[in-house]
């Protein structure tokens, strides 16, 4: 099946106001200055999303609002991952019916699934709809690596399993993804999830990134996408060393997603903050420290 992702596709913050209710008017205020950035389309649900913390009904209103509010303005992903497979293809469906473009799916967490178990549960997701499915591989968070033998098992026996996300910090794991399935199947989509595997994943062949600095600094990723495909490669990698300057933000907290809110807002678009627990809003010393690397990087002015 033939993706209509590519380039950068922030993966959204999910807005929240100080009690935890979600917050449209900062959300949308979000997604309108993502797409007047330049991005090629936007995630919504995913790990930056928050999907983890919410119940589905909470994650039905939130994939409502965001495919309501961007308007076809560019294609839509919808996070629908799940422990359970009746989960995900209740909100894969949901996501179909509301407009959504496509759904990225992580495979279950907690359990270790053998290969027959974790195939079954994306051939019912993918048969479940007909909008095309990205798989989403984070062993780091789910302990379980998709492999690009399985990745290319899907692609083989699954007609509308279209790409992956590939949030791994091994270039040699996204290099094999593009060389054995995209190679086989040109049409598949390749993604970093890591923001500074960006280059190397477009210099192996693959597509774009899924990268969360996106939602604070879309200029940045989009660029050096852009100069990537102009071949200029001389400025592609001076913003690669810009965002890989960036990547100290996910050592101000964890969950990092307070961090990525306050970037959001200290870049000047007045936002909520607020996140759902066990995460909390960044400390003032987190804040202080934000800042001056916001400073540092040029995203501020002093």
């Amino acid at each position: 099946m033939v993706s209509v992702f590519h380039g950068i596709i922030p993966p959204v913050v999910t807005l929240f106001d100080k009690h935890g209710h979600f917050d449209p008017v900062s959300m949308g205020k979000l997604i309108d200055y993502l797409i007047e950035g330049g991005v090629h389309g936007l995630l919504f649900l995913g790990s930056s999303g928050e999907f983890s913390q919410m119940t589905p009904d909470d994650r039905k209103r939130v994939a409502e609002f965001a495919v309501h509010h961007v308007a076809h303005r560019v294609p839509v992903l919808i996070g629908t991952g799940s422990p359970g497979t009746d989960t995900s293809v209740l909100l894969s469906r949901h996501a179909e019916a509301i407009g959504a473009d496509g759904v990225l799916v992580v495979n279950p967490f907690y359990w270790q699934l053998s290969e027959e178990n974790l195939f079954r549960h994306y051939q019912q997701i993918s048969r479940s709809v007909r909008i095309p499915v990205l798989l989403y591989n984070f062993p780091d968070l789910t302990g379980q690596d998709l492999s690009p033998d399985f990745v290319l098992k899907c692609a083989d026996n699954l007609e509308n399993i279209a790409g992956i996300k590939e949030t791994t910090d091994f270039a040699g794991h996204i290099r094999e993804m593009i060389l054995k399935v995209k190679g086989k199947h040109p049409d598949f989509t390749v993604f970093s999830g890591f923001d500074d595997h960006l280059f190397n994943t477009l210099a192996l062949g693959g597509d774009g990134g899924i990268p969360a600095t996106a939602n604070f600094a879309p200029e940045i990723a989009t660029g050096l996408c852009t100069a990537f495909w102009k071949k200029d490669y001389s400025e592609a990698i001076r913003l690669h060393q810009k965002i890989s300057h960036l990547m100290d933000i996910y050592q101000l907290d964890s969950p990092f997603v307070s961090a990525v809110k306050e970037a959001v807002n200290l870049r000047g678009l007045d936002i909520s903050t607020g996140v759902l627990p066990p995460a909390k809003t960044l400390s003032e010393d987190g804040k202080k420290v934000l800042t001056e690397l916001l400073l540092r990087e040029g995203l501020l002015d002093r």
